[in-house]
């Protein structure tokens, strides 16, 4: 079976293929155009890590380049497609609108013609919860009405949308993936529990926007590639098109995980700020659908994976 993996150097999709290779047989391919919205270093070590693999083939290319695209598609003729490749950040998303326009929604649109043309037996995509925008009601199912608040979140709406199209027209097997505040090893720098950790190793001051007062469904990367491997296996049970909730279902206010941080020796200096205008204070799914093609799921102990986030970061980053 061969897997093509788009954002392969980016936090989800490195830990996807790491797992896929360690845990199955399939041939995967990996592409990533390894910008600098953060640390490129980071990037190196995980496509390094990655190349070790006989199974796996990196190409450094961009989904933006609609004919490398179909060079690769044609070449690999891959079975499924999981498309992890993004311009993530919702803080950034207010000053660079462009470049969500470019690779969340065009960059997108070249992945998803790709594997119209090349008939791949399902795209698996990169949605988000930023999707639902500010909402009261929780927890957050599938079925609600949708209102992103940034411009992130509006292009993984028009991702939705634009996989709606492309089932109804060509029968195209699509599944959405809204992903909710995914931490742990090799994460993203930018994200809140990393940032937090670097804060304090590097003596950096830690901002704590909305002093603290945000609430998030944590969800560790272990419990998501987990889940990821177990919805490919069981693909065709799935929905012609759908979207699925990976969250869970158990969110916690940040203010109870920097206090955990710091009774376990991460006490970087804490200027509290005001609410920035692109966050959503609180996030909370439901993932009984997701239970539907998984079956019920145990997810692991935050406490255990935040003492091994902070372990990882010593011997991974100083």
């Amino acid at each position: 079976m061969k897997i093509l993996i788009t954002g392969s150097a980016g936090f989800i999709g490195f830990n996807l293929c790491s797992y896929l290779l360690q845990n199955s047989n399939y041939h995967i391919v990996g592409i990533d155009n390894l910008n600098n919205y953060y640390d490129v270093s980071l990037k190196n070590k995980r496509v390094k890590n990655l190349n070790s693999y006989k199974k796996f083939k990196f190409l450094k290319g961009d989904i933006t380049n609609k004919l490398a695209i179909d060079k690769v598609f044609k070449k690999y003729e891959f079975d499924f497609v999981f498309n992890l490749a993004a311009q993530a950040g919702v803080r950034y998303s207010i000053h660079h609108p462009r470049k969500y326009i470019d690779t969340n929604i065009l960059g997108f649109f070249n992945i998803i013609d790709a594997c119209k043309k090349y008939k791949v037996k399902r795209l698996f995509y990169a949605s988000s919860s930023s999707v639902y925008g500010e909402s009261k009601k929780f927890p957050l199912k599938e079925s609600e009405i949708i209102s992103p608040k940034n411009i992130y979140g509006l292009s993984k709406k028009i991702n939705e949308e634009i996989s709606y199209i492309y089932n109804k027209f060509y029968n195209l097997n699509l599944t959405g993936l809204r992903f909710f505040t995914v931490y742990g090893n090799w994460g993203r720098p930018d994200m809140m529990m990393l940032k937090f950790i670097e804060s304090y190793f590097k003596k950096k001051v830690f901002r704590l926007h909305n002093f603290g007062k945000h609430t998030r469904d944590f969800t560790h990367i272990d419990d998501v590639v987990e889940i990821l491997h177990k919805l490919l296996k069981n693909n065709k049970k799935l929905k012609k098109n759908d979207v699925l909730n990976i969250c869970s279902n158990k969110p916690m206010n940040l203010l109870n995980v920097i206090s955990f941080m710091m009774k376990n020796g991460i006490k970087p200096k804490i200027a509290k700020v005001k609410l920035q205008q692109a966050d959503i204070l609180k996030t909370h799914g439901d993932n009984k659908k997701l239970f539907k093609y998984i079956g019920r799921k145990k997810f692991g102990d935050w406490r255990v994976s935040v003492k091994n986030l902070i372990l990882w970061y010593k011997n991974n980053m100083l």
